[in-house]
C-alpha cells in the first residue's frame, strides 16, 4: 500500500512527527511505502472558496499543492499528523486539507484509508474532542476508510512524547496495516 503522510507541524521535530516516524516505520515493516508531505513549510496558500476547480481541478492558484495533489492521488491511504492547536488541527494542515476542494471527486472515488496522529500538552479527557469529530466528519465526507487514531495526551515536549507509550501505538498501528 502507498501511504502519505500529511504533517502539519511547524516544529519539524515535534511531537506528532515523533508519531509519523514511527507510524512510518511499523508500516514500511509492514510491507508498505510511505511518503511525507510537509504541510507546515510548503508553498501554499488557503483555498478562496472561488471553486472555478468545480471540485475537480485544477486549482487556480499555483503553489505546492500542484505537486502535492498527484502524491495524494497516487497514495492508497492518507495519515493525517497534527499537534493540537486550540483542540483542533495545526492551521497548516487545515490549509492543506482545505484544498482538497479542487480534488474532492478523486479521493472520494478512491475510498483511501485513513488515519489520525496528533499530540497535545493537555491530557483532560475531553482533551481531542473536537479534534475527533472533525477528522470523523472529513472521513465521512471523503469516503475513507478509518484505520485508526493515536492520540497523545500529554506529549508537550518530543522528549516527553519519546517517554511515553503514544509512540508504540503510531508504530503498531502502521504494523498493523493490510
Amino acid at each position: 500500500m502507498k501511504i502519505v503522510v500529511l504533517e502539519g507541524s511547524p516544529n519539524r521535530h515535534a511531537s506528532s512527527n515523533l508519531l509519523a516516524e514511527e507510524f512510518i516505520r511499523g508500516a514500511k515493516e509492514a510491507g508498505h511505502t510511505a511518503e511525507i508531505i510537509d504541510a507546515a513549510h510548503a508553498d501554499l496558500h488557503p483555498c478562496t472558496g472561488c471553486v472555478r476547480c468545480g471540485y475537480e481541478g485544477p486549482c487556480v492558484q499555483k503553489d505546492d499543492m500542484e505537486k502535492f495533489r498527484g502524491q495524494i492521488l497516487d497514495a492508497d491511504m492518507m495519515v493525517f499528523v497534527t499537534p493540537l492547536y486550540y483542540y483542533g488541527m495545526s492551521a497548516q494542515l487545515k490549509m492543506l486539507v482545505d484544498r482538497f476542494c479542487a480534488i474532492n471527486s478523486s479521493i472520494t472515488r478512491k475510498h483511501m484509508k485513513s488515519a489520525l496522529l496528533a499530540a497535545a500538552w493537555n491530557a483532560d479527557s475531553w482533551t481531542f474532542e473536537a479534534l475527533e469529530a472533525h477528522y470523523r466528519t472529513l472521513v465521512r465526507y471523503l469516503q475513507m476508510d478509518d484505520q485508526g487514531m493515536v492520540l497523545g495526551k500529554g506529549c508537550g515536549t518530543p522528549s516527553m512524547t519519546a517517554h511515553s507509550r503514544y509512540p508504540q501505538l503510531a508504530y503498531e498501528l502502521g504494523r498493523s496495516l493490510t
